[in-house]
């Protein structure tokens, strides 16, 4: 899982360096970047075989491995600063998993399509579809009328998208395990069914991720989605799959705890970090006939006046 992060991280750098370079190349030719899309995707085939050898509600919540990495990865590649609160959630986050892995569900994980079927048909699920079906269309409704844009909006339909995604990935994993054990589970409808899922709700959530990357720092979106993410992933994995079925309260209440220090540990590492942004140099045109030449031509790209010229004189007035 966390050579997924290691891509944006890499990625980020090769742009860094390319941007600095005084003749301007293709960031695919950068052996950086080709470097962090190896990682992307070795990080999710990792991702997506863990799900057919282990439960739901230990694999989403090891997502914040990580977050760890790119503080790490971040400091040799883009040389930036370890702070404290890197630390101290590294810490919190670092005792978290080793509750997660040691209080997970132990439930048998060979998920045959016979079973599948089972469980989609099961009141459970379909008194949670129902009710996820009507918070989602809910949610949209405030999105697409009312024109809502919060944060929270964004994220809550993103997490309610990603608690099917991983239902479908874990079942469609699981099947080509067995399938590859020479127990054969592809020829079944309900593997082209959650192949359908997982496609279309990856789809939908990568829509809607990209909105609140685009409105909100990404130092907001991360932690947020993380807990939004985790806790939908652990819920539709307990009402699905059936995870903490047989569990002690001990053990449950353990893994609860481990996931809040996990969550604790994502916002303190992500909580104030400041997002690097290119400095894009300013372009000396020339002298402009009737304005007087200052020390700036181009105005602040955040001041409200951006794109217009110091109008000094009557004269620039009467020939604009």
């Amino acid at each position: 899982i966390g050579f997924t992060d290691g891509n944006a991280l890499l990625s980020k750098c090769a742009h860094l360096r390319l941007a600095r370079q005084a003749e301007q190349k293709p960031y695919y030719t950068s052996k950086l970047w080709w470097c962090g899309i190896t990682l992307l995707g070795l990080g999710e085939m990792g991702n997506f075989t863990a799900y057919g050898f282990a439960p739901i509600a230990l694999v989403a919540p090891l997502g914040c491995v990580s977050v760890i990495g790119s503080a790490f990865i971040s400091v040799f590649f883009l040389k930036k600063t370890m702070r404290t609160a890197d630390i101290l959630g590294g810490a919190l986050t670092i005792t978290g998993i080793y509750l997660l892995v040691t209080f997970s569900p132990n439930v048998p994980q060979e998920l045959t399509a016979r079973e599948v079927q089972n469980y989609l048909v099961s009141w459970p699920f379909l008194i949670y579809s129902i009710l996820e079906i009507i918070i989602f269309c809910i949610l949209l409704y405030f999105y697409k009328r009312k024109a809502v844009k919060h944060i929270m909006v964004l994220l809550m339909m993103v997490a309610l998208l990603a608690s099917l995604t991983v239902i479908a990935v874990k079942a469609v994993s699981s099947m080509i395990a067995l399938s590859v054990r020479g127990k054969m589970q592809l020829t079944y409808s309900v593997f082209s069914i959650m192949i359908v899922l997982m496609a279309t709700s990856c789809a939908f959530q990568i829509k809607f991720l990209n909105q609140a990357m685009h409105l909100y720092e990404a130092t907001a979106v991360v932690p947020i989605n993380f807990v939004f993410f985790t806790t939908s992933a652990i819920i539709s994995g307990v009402i699905f799959y059936r995870e903490f079925q047989s569990a002690a309260f001990l053990s449950v209440f353990m893994f609860l705890f481990g996931c809040l220090l996990s969550f604790l540990g994502v916002i303190i590492i992500a909580r104030n970090k400041k997002e690097e942004h290119l400095t894009i140099p300013f372009i000396d045109c020339g002298h402009i006939p009737g304005q007087k030449l200052t020390g700036k031509i181009q105005p602040d790209s955040h001041s409200s006046c951006y794109g217009t010229l110091n109008k000094e004189d009557d004269s620039v007035k009467s020939q604009s």
